[in-house]
């Protein structure tokens, strides 16, 4: 693979760019409660935050997408975490001088997630990033989310670069299939939502970072 110097950093949103993992959490207890059921701690949820309604849903009620029950209890979760999801977010540590310092060296800089559309644009724009972001892809803007590369490619269409150029950061398994898929270079952010039995030193990744300034010597 190419190792030329990238013209766009793409990054995952939830556990790679945003820490919204308490208003994540909080939705969910929030429909714990409803079943009678008592409120997990932070720390129990947390590592599984960037695995979307999916990955909650299974750690707050056992339950898999297989489940008779899922796709009523995935409506319920999204609904109530419609009505908190902008409470709390905050950028990691890092987070804005890194995109700082990517803009002026001149490079540009999109996110990609499988955040449903109706979550991640309002929280963009909370959180003032819609107009400096050159793309913004969310999981429901294609048939296929990630693994799949689908979205990466999307993306890459809308700032009209080719995928060679650009490199990938997330926190996730999916988020480095996606990007080796895609033929983009990958980073894994350990800073993210990496549980104990997440072994991403396995995941394939070009290169693994623990904080998200040490993205800047890759660029």
């Amino acid at each position: 693979m190419s190792l030329n110097t990238p013209k766009m950093i793409l990054f995952d949103l939830d556990g790679t760019l945003l820490d919204t993992a308490p208003d994540l959490a909080l939705a969910l207890n929030l429909q714990r409660q409803r079943y009678g059921l008592e409120a997990l701690p932070l720390e129990v949820i947390r590592p599984y935050a960037s695995h979307g309604s999916t990955g909650l849903l299974s750690v707050g009620f056992g339950l898999t997408p297989k489940h008779a029950d899922f796709s009523a209890m995935r409506e319920e979760y999204l609904n109530l975490y419609d009505e908190v999801f902008t409470r709390s977010p905050i950028l990691f540590d890092g987070v804005a001088e890194l995109l700082f310092a990517i803009e002026n060296q001149g490079l540009r800089w999109g996110i990609v997630t499988n955040k449903p559309k109706r979550f991640t644009d309002p929280l963009l724009k909370v959180m003032q990033l819609s107009h400096r972001a050159s793309c913004v892809v969310s999981g429901d803007d294609s048939p296929r989310a990630k693994p799949y590369p689908d979205t990466l490619f999307l993306a890459c269409e809308q700032a009209v670069i080719a995928p060679v150029d650009c490199i990938y950061v997330g926190d996730a398994e999916r988020d480095i299939q996606a990007g080796i898929a895609a033929g983009m270079r990958t980073v894994v952010a350990l800073y993210g939502y990496i549980g104990s039995e997440d072994e991403p030193q396995a995941w394939g990744a070009d290169w693994m970072v623990a904080q998200p300034l040490e993205v800047l010597a890759l660029i």
